[in-house]
């Protein structure tokens, strides 16, 4: 080998740059310390501080760095951690029990494991040290026999994986990461599509043969997402202000329920901005917002009720906006070039974005509709902005 090829080869070990945020690296370290905690304080209340059982086993603190520092990857689903590490479990106790030599049922209960969580879709790292504690764990563990199954390793990964779900939705962060939820089917145009299918995806990955850290509907939504961004990248002079729709039709918190839903059929819109005395943005509200969504109680009030959505007036749940309007509300400015709105299209679920001055004042409104509107229009005249 070469100098230089030996050279390029040592390089290939430098670690590639981290694309994650620092809130996102704190928000995971948060989410670990909570976690091992409390999976050690519920083993302390249920097995009481004079147990022989481990407050922890080494192996949570892997599943601790799945759950909470890569929790869209399938290896740290709730079936992985929790049948990855059963499994691993009682292959350990039974190659513990079956072979006296520690080496030879260490190697066999690490690759049975594995084998195993390969054939129950159950894929957990940290369950191959799981598998290793029960050979390898002492006479203590070895004394539990099957026991070591359910205390500590069932208890243990129930908890941490109890604190995980609790975690991410307190965080607004999505877990589980299902591979069912594809948040960006539909936004990507036909114009814009490469013309791969979901099935075209998973028949490349089958030839592949190997195990991929992403889930493939995830891999989809981020090669369309991907293809938009490049889309849209083309048109980066294209600013908010020009696609926008306007004049915008705002109201304010004291507005009647009554009164917005008349607003929204009039002009055929789905929302409508909630402003202040100065034009500022302090909310919005949709048709599903005002429409009473509970059951109505009485044959009388469902008669009422089923007269009101006939002639177009269903059962409004408040009397004014204010009581029902969303207040965390996104935003863009007019002069925001339009690239950064796919993001927000395509990861958060907004729909209508107000679009402010530079004063911070409402002028128009954007919706997927608009921003793929005038993403059509450029390419049919690329030589000067729409207006």
């Amino acid at each position: 080998m070469s100098r230089s090829a030996m050279f390029r080869w040592f390089r290939s070990f430098v670690p590639g740059p981290v694309a994650v945020q620092w809130p996102e690296r704190f928000r995971s370290c948060l989410g670990a310390l909570l976690g091992i905690a409390f999976t050690a304080g519920a083993m302390h209340v249920l097995l009481g501080p004079a147990t022989s059982i481990a407050l922890l086993v080494a192996p949570m603190g892997a599943s601790a760095l799945l759950l909470f520092g890569v929790p869209a990857s399938p290896l740290a689903q709730p079936w992985s951690i929790i049948g990855g590490n059963l499994v691993a479990a009682t292959v350990g106790v039974t190659c513990a029990k079956c072979f006296p030599d520690p080496v030879v049922a260490a190697a066999l209960a690490v690759a049975l494991a594995i084998g195993a969580m390969f054939a129950l879709r159950c894929v957990h790292p940290p369950s191959g040290a799981v598998a290793l504690t029960a050979v390898l764990g002492g006479p203590a563990v070895h004394s539990m026999g099957y026991g070591f199954v359910l205390a500590p390793i069932a208890i243990q990964s129930a908890a941490l994986l109890t604190a995980a779900i609790v975690f991410h939705a307190v965080t607004r962060h999505r877990y589980p990461h299902s591979g069912c939820q594809n948040l960006n089917k539909g936004v990507v145009p036909a114009a814009m599509s490469s013309g791969f299918t979901h099935a075209d995806l998973e028949a490349v990955l089958n030839r592949r043969g190997e195990l991929l850290d992403i889930d493939p509907a995830d891999l989809e939504s981020l090669l369309r997402e991907t293809q938009l961004q490049a889309y849209a990248r083309k048109f980066n002079e294209l600013t908010c202000a020009h696609i926008m729709s306007r004049p915008v039709i705002p109201v304010s918190a004291t507005t009647t329920a009554k009164a917005a839903w008349d607003t929204l059929k009039r002009h055929g819109v789905k929302a409508l901005p909630v402003t202040d005395a100065t034009n500022g943005v302090i909310g919005i509200v949709t048709r599903a917002d005002l429409v009473d969504h509970a059951p109505a109680r009485q044959l009388g009030a469902l008669w009422e009720d089923f007269r009101q959505r006939f002639r177009g007036r269903p059962t409004l749940c408040a009397d004014t906006v204010g009581a029902v309007m969303t207040t965390h509300v996104c935003t863009v400015d007019a002069a925001q070039p339009i690239v950064e709105l796919v993001p927000i299209f395509a990861n958060h679920g907004h729909h209508h974005i107000p679009v402010l001055d530079a004063s911070r004042r409402l002028i128009g409104m954007i919706t997927q509709l608009d921003l793929i509107s005038g993403l059509y229009r450029q390419t049919q005249v690329p030589e000067r902005l729409v207006a």
